[in-house]
């Protein structure tokens, strides 16, 4: 909690986590932010690589299952044998997963560097979540639907015209 009090501050933390816990349990997830906060590096390259070898629908289990065992298990995905269980439980090969997670490796690593890069300079992003809308529009953090809803109505009256 103090990461996050640190970064956004107290006060938008006290208005932001009981916000997040109710539109999650709306959604059946269940926030908790106990959890310590490592390095998502590997995190990162393992999303990276889920996307290569399994498309869009396998980078999309990679991600549910790291956010659940962070958002709502408070696990570190610093640690190699969280990342491990993740893409595991993702369906990633574990021969797949030990090629990204021994020791040196650096299997997406330039790539995930570069996207880094592209969405710092591009977009001014410099966290999660960011929403890029028909490429001209951005928001960044979690936003409710009436910060949501006037961007999707303008990019739909601009693509009608």
């Amino acid at each position: 909690m103090k990461y996050y009090q640190g970064r956004f501050g107290a006060d938008k933390i006290a208005q932001m986590i009981p916000y997040m816990k109710q539109v999650g349990n709306e959604h059946g997830i269940q926030f908790s932010y106990g959890g310590h906060i490592g390095n998502t590096f590997d995190s990162h390259r393992l999303i990276w690589y889920a996307r290569s070898v399994g498309g869009s629908s396998l980078q999309d289990k990679m991600v549910e299952a790291l956010f659940q065992a962070y958002f709502e298990n408070e696990q570190s995905l610093g640690e190699m044998h969280i990342l491990r269980e993740c893409a595991t439980k993702s369906g990633m090969a574990s021969d797949d997963v030990d090629v990204v997670l021994k020791e040196n490796s650096a299997i997406g690593a330039q790539e995930v560097k570069r996207e880094m890069r592209q969405f710092r300079s591009k977009w001014n992003c410099h966290g999660v979540p960011m929403f890029i809308i028909d490429g001209k529009h951005t928001l960044n953090g979690a936003q409710p639907p009436n910060a949501i809803i006037p961007i999707l109505e303008e990019v739909i009256s601009e693509n009608d015209e």
